[in-house]
């Protein structure tokens, strides 16, 4: 798998590219304004095809450029069902501008997996940010892509509406179960590891509470 990162927006949003090597096929990973013309000019330059678009959520510092991205590559748009009216129906409450609607095609449930040559990426539903919060592991590389359920150092905020303290412990208790060495690329933020988060991981899942 090859990936590429850059940093977007007044929330300093971080989208992902996967691409497959071989095929040369890509998956682009929360496409926050303004990220439609790096992705748009990332692709040309590798000759990469952008075959889907996933939103680990569906506040709008995630998903702004859906729409843009989707008619410029005709990539189809998945977010977990309980996160689909936040395409259709975005708040811009919060946004220092208007983010256009969009309509998912594809659900990201639980467990299912998403396969493009080599490239395998595992949903796991991890709500407390919002209801349909996911998190998607690449087992083979080793990486998490944790939208904002994990940060380094922290979790996404349980205060806005959708959110569930209650529900992010449970989350953050089940990204504890997995190895030291797992690779952890936030919604915001530098990248860390499950290793570098485990005490403060652990101290939530054994008192069942948010160490506000």
């Amino acid at each position: 798998m090859e990936r590429i990162s850059r940093v977007v927006g007044p929330l300093s949003t971080n989208v992902h590219i996967l691409a497959d090597p071989r095929s040369r096929e890509a998956i682009a990973i929360d496409t926050a304004i303004p990220s439609l013309a790096w992705i748009r000019d990332e692709l040309a330059a590798r000759q990469w095809t952008l075959k889907l678009i996933i939103n680990s959520h569906g506040h709008w510092d995630h998903m702004g450029d859906n729409a843009a991205v989707a008619e410029h590559t005709g990539a189809p748009i998945a977010i977990h069902p309980l996160d689909r009216y936040r395409l259709e129906a975005p708040s811009s409450r919060f946004a220092p501008f208007a983010i256009p609607p969009s309509v998912a095609a594809v659900d990201l449930a639980e467990g299912g997996e998403i396969r493009f040559g080599e490239i395998r990426l595992r949903t796991l539903h991890t709500p407390g940010h919002t209801e349909g919060s996911v998190s998607l592991w690449a087992a083979d590389e080793g990486l998490l892509f944790s939208g904002d359920t994990l940060f380094a150092g922290g979790w996404g905020r349980v205060d806005l509406p959708g959110g569930n303290a209650e529900q992010m412990v449970e989350s953050l208790g089940r990204l504890a179960g997995f190895e030291d060495s797992l690779a952890v690329f936030p919604g915001h933020g530098p990248g860390t590891t499950i290793g570098r988060e485990r005490a403060w991981l652990e101290l939530v899942q054994r008192q069942g509470r948010l160490l506000f």
